[in-house]
């Protein structure tokens, strides 16, 4: 079986098993760009207080959070974990949105996937996998987003070599599947499901719905 048919397989096989995650939560484009950068080394339960704090702040808009002192941003974050690390992370990226493109999602839009990745990337705190999270769920970007999941679940089915790097996972998926943003969107949200379920750090392979792909 080919690698674009074994990953369509895996994909249909936790689609089944789950059902549509309905992934990323977040009620506008804004929000998801703002959670993905909170949600950097901790779970979602924690953003989702921090982005209460910022809506009954009253603060949750590029303009306002531009305009808010970096102190006051770094208390209302509190709950999401590092929370002046993450508000100077939130900051630099504010900064970026207002100043190149007037703090507007359809000027973001705009700009070629490619582009606007390499621009993400260039400010300080934004990683590929915050990058790649914005592109697909706040842009309507068709790019695949890898973690921490990903790599676990396909080197434990030997799919990836164990020593490889985030660019080359993700082209592994970008080069074998077709550029669809529904699935892209789905596939991600569906192996993070199967890793805190069943694929994790003591596996419980007997229950998984990947089981029968394990190599013997």
């Amino acid at each position: 079986m080919g690698k674009g048919k074994t990953l369509l397989t895996y994909y249909k096989k936790l689609y089944k098993r789950f059902g549509p995650r309905h992934w990323w939560p977040g009620e506008t484009p804004f929000e998801v760009m703002v959670g993905a950068i909170l949600t950097q080394n901790t779970n979602w339960v924690n953003v989702e207080k921090a982005i209460a704090n910022l809506k009954a702040y009253n603060v949750l808009s590029p303009k306002r959070l531009y305009e808010i002192d970096i102190s006051i941003l770094a208390s209302l974050i509190r709950p999401a974990g590092y929370f002046n690390i993450k508000a100077k992370r939130l900051k630099a990226f504010i900064k970026w949105f207002m100043e190149s493109y007037d703090g507007k999602i359809e000027k973001l839009k705009t700009v070629d996937t490619a582009t606007l990745r390499e621009q993400l990337l260039s400010i300080k705190g934004v990683g590929n996998e915050t990058a790649d999270s914005i592109l697909l769920y706040a842009l309507d970007k068709p790019t695949f987003v890898v973690d921490a999941y990903t790599y676990r679940v396909f080197s434990r089915h030997r799919l990836i070599p164990e020593e490889t790097t985030y660019e080359e996972i993700k082209d592994f998926f970008e080069s074998n599947l077709k550029r669809d943003l529904r699935m892209f969107n789905e596939y991600h949200a569906q192996i993070v499901e199967v890793g805190k379920t069943f694929c994790r750090t003591k596996p419980l392979c007997d229950k998984c719905p990947l089981k029968q792909f394990l190599p013997k």
